[in-house]
């Protein structure tokens, strides 16, 4: 190198470290390095997040917008912000706070984040994030925690309570489950513990009483059980939230010591009704909402005592007498008692009030002479007085000037016509307490508001894609309430309807963002009565953006037809009822004269008709002589049995289903039973449908066709076949179903080869947890209690992704929650029935435990129960396992073409749950929600070694099958004489059916001390 090169080289590198320097020290001087081994960190923790926008170019600590983006709009959700401290005496800035808000981030919660050791706060609030809380961050000295509103799941982890610098903990709408760990307890500086709207269960434990600085306190949302607690030992507490989390009243006296509390929620309390509690010490209280809390007697004079009270709602309660004199609180704003018994007059300082404050008093019986004469803004007084004339409404509402026999409703939206109905247009300004009559023939009222800044509160929303079909029109627009929302119609024809309901969810997204997270239940009510609990419109049709009509019977006795939806406190808070159209259609009336249209008479028809029921009626009273006199061979006809049954479903006429099979086509046909055939079909609007016939030679059949259709419509589950409809019609007695395309699970698993589907273990443990949650849903959660009685594999059937649904409900029972168990009949299938239930009737819930356990061995283990023998030894699938579990070689049980892909633990997990529910004592079973929570991983597998030494000694014979292995035979021989019949499959394809039978009388069910 020349002098001269040498000297530009040295010129050039003293100026570039000159200007390193200078940019250091000005950095210095304003605070903003970063630690090399930070910045490394953020850029782990980027990927961990899937956070790519961040430029490692830039310093994240010199406020640049690509690491601190200003927030311009004050509704966004989006905020993106690393803010660094650079008051250290080292010289360097450090990261304190990151904020990652509603940016879609798909990842994880990043175990990286220990490596930044100053860090104070973390919010990553309304993301995708999966996974749980990584141990690592039990090592940071966090003082704030913020995830709410992603799909974070398993158990909440016990080390959190290693975490004692955190003073603020929000795990709010997640999928946390399992029971709350007592570890929680030693996070004693914790100011802010929310849990709301996870899946979480059991007792709280006492651990958290030592949380005695505590202000704000949220279990909102959750499936807790036991007394509600009282929380007198949190005398800090300011904000407690308990809305629908499972608690069982009352209040406890003993909250009255918290006199410090500015926010008291609860609501949706189950047990008995209790009284008013004592709060008169709550004297700083803004806002007091004890819903739906059972609370009987007067409202308390001593609520005039709180001055600062902003929203005071005690809806859905049992409360009577006046409304005290509240005229004081000039800042009590929000003002709900609907649905309560109160009486006496409407005050004039209620009516008085201007359009700010907002008041509900709908659903009382206050007197009729202090109704307004005119509808007044934001104060709902629908159906608030005990009126003389049941069609009377409110008296705002004008005369009725004829009869309507139809109303049809396009929620929310414009006029549309769809064929020959018209829809009206719903133009009306929902309120946070609204009562209005948009047209004389209906009208609606709203209660509740998604928030306290009123002009921000949106009761209309509309959809942002495309939805298919003649009717997409319908789905463009709905109505949404935050509590209840009624619509009504009036001045209508007396007689029968159907209600038509349209839902579609189009508010809530289906895809990788936090607008995917969000759940929405609610509970319908028609006359009064409900309908559907907890319905969920994404999981009823199957995802967002598609139409879904229900159709339900209504009688309408005074002139009205009420639909209610209601909020009942689960799902998400900020997803209440929605509805898109509704249509309310007379099918017969009770001779009301000024009816707007009447039905085109055809003479010729009406005579044949009457003749045809002069007819029907010599041959019925010939019928009821004739059964008197044969008594012992008395038939039940399927009109007898099909009349008074609230048929909510759709019927079929016998046309529409031949057009759909092409008259019954026997290249249509896809199952046999002893039921019947069933049928694939096509509707006309392309739906494909299986349709069950009932065989005309089948005495059962009646009986099974009008148990199915009652526990079917009473019953909506992801994991139950959906029944679209029925047809008795002549001497066809036909049920109709959505087609199936992957048969059954018995024909997936073990039926011919050529049929067989090749079903991996994720698949295999989704099957089992899906028949889980159905029978569960069954037992513990539908408002029918429903014991099934034939739980087997050919009764489990699969859609096109595999997804378990149980059908075949003809000998289902509904079971009497004030009964132990019923006495009854034996009905079901050798191999799968409990032997309680198969040897002396006693049938309980624990019969379908039992059963499903069965179904569960067979699942993991691909074989079927009753005809897989591995040898002699052995005569069933069941017996083989007690043995294996003996020896201890439990994994030998499970399929062995699974390949790579098995999880043993899971695998043995399922085994052994299948082994408990097994057991023959049926107290020692397990209920289908604890057998879904261990199948999950989110229950511990009770320890059960005492009890195989008890029925796996060499010396006991019970659980060796000795007694069925004598009988083997003998009881195969058995069932060849006996009433058989077979489960039918309304599948892809036909595939065998396992034998059911009935025994005829007691000895029938005797020959063996087990069944396997």
């Amino acid at each position: 190198m020349s002098s001269s090169a040498f000297y530009i080289s040295s010129f050039l590198l003293i100026t570039f470290s000159l200007s390193l320097i200078s940019e250091t020290i000005q950095a210095q001087s304003n605070g903003r390095l970063l630690p090399q081994e930070e910045k490394n960190a953020l850029k782990e923790i980027a990927e961990q997040f899937g956070k790519k926008n961040w430029n490692f170019d830039l310093n994240p600590c010199d406020g640049n917008t690509n690491w601190t983006t200003p927030i311009t709009d004050d509704k966004s959700l989006y905020v993106n912000n690393v803010t660094c401290n650079c008051s250290t005496s080292d010289g360097f800035c450090h990261v304190q706070i990151i904020l990652l808000e509603g940016q879609d981030l798909a990842g994880v919660l990043p175990p990286s984040l220990v490596k930044l050791p100053y860090l104070k706060t973390i919010d990553v609030s309304r993301n995708y994030l999966s996974g749980t809380i990584p141990p690592e961050w039990a090592f940071i000295k966090l003082e704030s925690m913020s995830v709410i509103l992603n799909q974070l799941s398993g158990p909440i982890p016990k080390y959190l309570g290693n975490m004692t610098t955190l003073l603020s903990m929000n795990l709010e709408n997640n999928l946390f489950n399992g029971t709350v760990p007592k570890e929680l307890g030693n996070m004693v500086n914790l100011q802010n513990l929310t849990l709301s709207y996870n899946n979480l269960i059991g007792k709280l434990p006492v651990e958290l009483n030592k949380l005695t600085n505590l202000i704000k306190l949220r279990l909102s949302g959750n499936n807790f059980t036991g007394k509600l607690p009282s929380f007198e030992s949190l005398k800090n507490l300011q904000i407690l939230e308990i809305q629908a989390s499972g608690f069982e009243g009352p209040v406890s006296p003993s909250i009255s010591v918290l006199t410090q509390m500015t926010q008291l929620r609860i609501s949706d309390l189950t047990g008995s009704a209790s009284e008013f509690p004592p709060l008169e010490n709550m004297t700083g209280l803004i806002r007091l909402m004890l819903r739906s809390c059972n609370i009987s007697g007067k409202i308390p004079s001593y609520i005039a005592n709180m001055p600062q009270l902003k929203l005071l709602d005690l809806s859905f309660n049992r409360l009577e007498g006046q409304i005290p004199n509240l005229q004081g609180l000039d800042k009590l704003q929000f003002l709900y008692l609907t649905s309560n018994r109160l009486t006496g007059p409407i005050h004039n300082w209620i009516k008085s009030r201007n359009s700010k404050y907002v008041t509900d008093l709908s659903y009382n019986n206050f007197n009729e002479s202090s109704e307004p004469p005119t509808c007044q803004e934001n104060l709902n007084l629908f159906k608030s007085y005990n009126s003389t004339n049941k069609s009377e409404l409110g008296k705002c509402l004008a005369s009725c000037s004829k009869n309507w026999s139809s109303v049809h409703i396009n929620c929310g939206g414009e006029s549309v016509t769809i064929g020959n109905t018209t829809y009206e247009e719903d133009h009306y300004s929902a309120g946070a307490a609204n009562f209005f009559n948009w047209r004389e023939s209906w009208g609606a009222s709203n209660t509740g508001f998604f928030s306290e800044s009123l002009a921000t509160n949106n009761y209309k929303v509309t959809n942002v894609s495309a939805i298919k079909g003649d009717d997409s029109e319908l789905y463009t627009t709905a109505r949404h309430s935050a509590l209840s929302l009624t619509y009504f119609g009036r001045c209508l024809a007396n007689g029968d309807y159907t209600v038509t309901l349209h839902f579609a969810e189009i508010v809530i997204r289906d895809n990788r963002s936090f607008l995917s997270l969000g759940k929405r239940m609610f509970d319908v009510y028609i006359q009064g009565e409900r309908k559907l609990k907890d319905f969920d419109i994404r999981t009823a049709a199957e995802g967002v953006d598609k139409a879904l009509t229900t159709k339900f019977n209504a009688v309408v006795e005074d002139g009205i037809l009420e639909v209610r939806f209601q909020f009942a406190g689960k799902g998400s808070r900020s997803y209440g009822p929605l509805i898109s159209a509704i249509s309310f259609e007379a099918n017969t009336y009770f001779g009301t004269e000024g009816v707007d249209f009447k039905p085109p008479v055809n003479h010729k028809k009406m005579v044949l008709i009457i003749a045809g029921a002069v007819a029907s009626s010599l041959i019925l009273i010939f019928t009821i002589l004739f059964v008197g006199w044969r008594r012992s061979r008395k038939q039940i006809s399927k009109e007898e049995e099909l009349s008074g049954l609230d048929l909510l479903t759709s019927v079929f006429t016998i046309r529409q289903i031949k057009a759909a099979t092409n008259n019954f086509d026997a290249a249509n046909k896809i199952g046999e039973g002893g039921f019947g055939s069933v049928y694939k079909g096509t509707l006309s609007d392309g739906t494909v449908i299986a349709v069950k016939q009932l065989s005309s030679k089948s005495k059962q059949g009646n009986r099974e066709f009008v148990n199915e259709i009652g526990m079917i419509t009473g019953l909506q589950h992801p994991n139950l076949v959906k029944l679209y409809g029925c047809c008795a019609e002549g001497n066809q007695l036909l049920l109709v179903y959505e087609y199936l395309e992957n048969n059954n699970l018995a024909c997936a698993l073990f039926g011919p080869e050529e049929r067989r589907l090749k079903i991996d273990w994720p698949t295999r443990q989704k099957i089992c947890i899906g028949i889980a949650k159905s029978l569960a849903f069954l037992h513990e959660e539908s408002s029918l209690k429903v014991v099934h009685r034939d739980i087997k594999a050919t009764n489990v059937l699969l859609d096109k992704n595999l997804n378990p649904k149980i059908s075949d409900f003809g000998l289902a029972k509904l079971d009497d929650e004030d009964k132990t168990h019923i006495s009854t009949r034996v009905a079901g299938t050798i191999g799968y029935m409990a032997p309680e239930y198969a040897l002396w009737g006693y049938l309980t819930y624990k019969a379908d435990v039992y059963s499903f356990g069965v179904v569960a061995l067979e699942i993991a283990a691909g074989k079927n129960n009753m005809t897989y023998r591995p040898n002699e030894k052995f005569v069933c699938l069941l017996d083989w396992a007690l043995d294996l579990q003996r020896q201890e070689k439990l994994i030998e049980l499970v399929d062995e073409t699974l390949g790579s892909d098995l999880n043993k633990d899971e695998a043995l997990r399922m085994i052994n749950v299948a082994l408990l529910c097994i057991n023959p004592s049926p107290a020692v079973r397990p209920t289908m929600s604890a057998v879904v929570s261990i199948l999950e991983d989110h229950t511990d597998l009770p320890e059960f070694n005492n009890l195989e030494s008890r029925f796996c000694d060499d010396d006991n014979d019970v659980f060796k099958f000795q007694g069925l292995r004598d009988k083997y035979n003998e009881m195969l021989r058995l069932n060849q004489s006996q009433t058989l019949t077979h489960s039918s499959t309304f599948t892809g394809t036909n595939c065998s059916s396992s034998t059911s039978f009935l025994p005829q009388s007691d000895q029938s069910c005797e020959s063996s001390n087990k069944f396997c």
